[in-house]
């Protein structure tokens, strides 16, 4: 799950794909769900999902682990460390279970499909294991446990997308949230396990999109952002192929539901997490220009600057049509912003090719970006066809070389924008101080500015007076929203 997913390393936190997330709101109900939500963004929206599901058996959301009855984590299998870190907390998990027997313990997502035998069985960690198409399941999953039997559903749908469910949101500020428009993926990425947990790509009916999003808007939310895999290759009554499934109802592509979503009022700021660049056509670009409400900001994965390494992982494009597709960003929206995702000592990667991702990451200059050594994944494609022949200490000293890049490239980004007024949505508090408030601009970096008599919500002009790589700092000139 590209842009999405928790990495060995990180520069850029705007997608909170770096970190655990502990659920922290309270709602209430007789019985206690604790959640913990791991990697991605479409894991935390996925808990959201969950913790309405439940909350229709009369559960409600605890960040008392102590008061308990369930226990779920949300898990991603993306990368090796982050399996080991919820194996961690399931250990923990254990000795609270030996405090109160009573309490259930389970496994969602990603990992509870991979390693379901061996959570459930061999270690004997959790009481249930639900995969990604589940989560109705998990009210009759509960109680199978509490009969005495370990329960477990894992099977992927080829239908499912909780559509007709209404997230609860979750450990959010109330401004920003997040909307699955579809689930699965058909990239075979040879180094992704994605496509093996979460199953086929499929859709959400369009419709049930911009009623989730006018939902948000009415509650005060002022940002949302469309995720999926592949979010460009949405389609609604198309094929994969685009033949039409039913003449008798209207198609829908990524560019019109970005406008669908975008005509829900001026206010609303529109953001959509990943894209693919075998996907990523005109189209949505010519309809981010076109509403100042669609954040002018693309996460584009590159993963390498080298075409023969790009066809051993399957991405499906060369070096030249990435960058194709980066001039036609630049072209259509000027002051788009671009991150990337970049994988450092894949299979058989030589020096001459690390180089290559060196010379593409200084020719393309990205804001933000993703960096991670490879981590091989069972039952991929890499794991079975290729070699994992790439030392450590030569993946370690090449990830090294692109973060330092990255970290030059991020802070002459943010040097350039010292002395420029942006339209900010504020967010909350800033972590560095309670007199100070933080937002992002449309291109998604992060400005830090007084507090003053503004709250989260409002849009303000803040002029920008100094920045680190990752952060502007400024100071609020008006709090009129720039008109569209």
């Amino acid at each position: 799950m590209e842009g999405l997913h928790e990495g060995d390393k990180v520069i850029d936190d705007s997608l909170q794909g770096s970190a655990t997330l502990l659920d922290k709101v309270e709602t209430e109900g007789s019985k206690k769900l604790y959640l913990e939500s791991y990697g991605c963004q479409m894991n935390f929206a996925d808990s959201e999902v969950v913790a309405s599901i439940l909350a229709n058996e009369g559960y409600s959301t605890t960040k008392n682990l102590e008061e308990a009855d369930v226990v779920l984590l949300n898990t991603c299998s993306i990368r090796d460390n982050a399996e080991q870190r919820v194996r961690n907390r399931l250990t923990h998990f254990k000795r609270n279970k030996e405090d109160n027997p009573n309490l259930v313990v389970g496994v969602l997502g990603c990992m509870a499909e991979r390693l379901k035998k061996q959570l459930l069985e061999e270690e004997k960690l959790v009481d249930l294991v639900a995969g990604p198409d589940a989560y109705r399941d998990l009210p009759s999953l509960i109680d199978e446990v509490d009969d005495g039997r370990k329960a477990v559903n894992v099977l992927l749908s080829r239908e499912e997308t909780y559509a007709d469910i209404k997230p609860i949101r979750l450990g959010q500020n109330g401004v920003t949230a997040f909307i699955s428009i579809m689930r699965g993926c058909d990239n075979m990425c040879s180094f992704c396990v994605v496509p093996f947990t979460r199953g086929r790509e499929r859709s959400r009916n369009p419709e049930s999109i911009v009623e989730e999003a006018t939902e948000l808007f009415n509650q005060g939310f002022r940002e949302v952002t469309l995720l999926g895999q592949n979010v460009d290759s949405y389609r609604w009554n198309m094929s994969s192929k685009g033949r039409i499934k039913d003449e008798a109802k209207p198609t829908v592509n990524f560019a019109q539901l970005l406008e669908m979503v975008a005509k829900v009022s001026p206010e609303l700021r529109i953001r959509f997490s990943t894209s693919h660049p075998k996907d990523m056509t005109d189209d949505v670009l010519h309809t981010m220009a076109a509403y100042h409400n669609i954040c002018k900001y693309i996460h584009l994965p590159v993963q390498s600057g080298n075409t023969e390494v790009l066809e051993r992982m399957n991405r499906t494009y060369t070096r030249e049509w990435y960058l194709n597709r980066i001039d036609a960003i630049h072209r259509i929206i000027p002051d788009c912003a671009i991150s990337t995702d970049v994988i450092a000592g894949f299979c058989g990667e030589t020096e001459e090719q690390h180089q290559e991702t060196i010379s593409l990451m200084k020719e393309v200059k990205y804001d933000f970006a993703y960096m991670f050594k490879y981590s091989e994944r069972p039952r991929t494609l890499a794991e079975r066809k290729f070699e994992d022949d790439i030392p450590e200490e030569v993946k370690t000293r090449r990830l090294t070389e692109i973060i330092d890049l990255q970290m030059s490239h991020s802070l002459e980004h943010n040097q350039k924008n010292v002395g420029k007024t942006f339209e900010v949505l504020i967010e909350g508090t800033s972590k560095r101080s309670d007199e100070h408030l933080c937002g992002r601009n449309s291109q998604n970096t992060m400005i830090i500015f007084p507090k003053g008599n503004l709250k989260a919500g409002e849009y303000a002009h803040v002029k920008v007076t100094d920045c680190t790589s990752a952060t502007l700092l400024g100071e609020v000139v008006s709090k009129e929203v720039i008109p569209a």
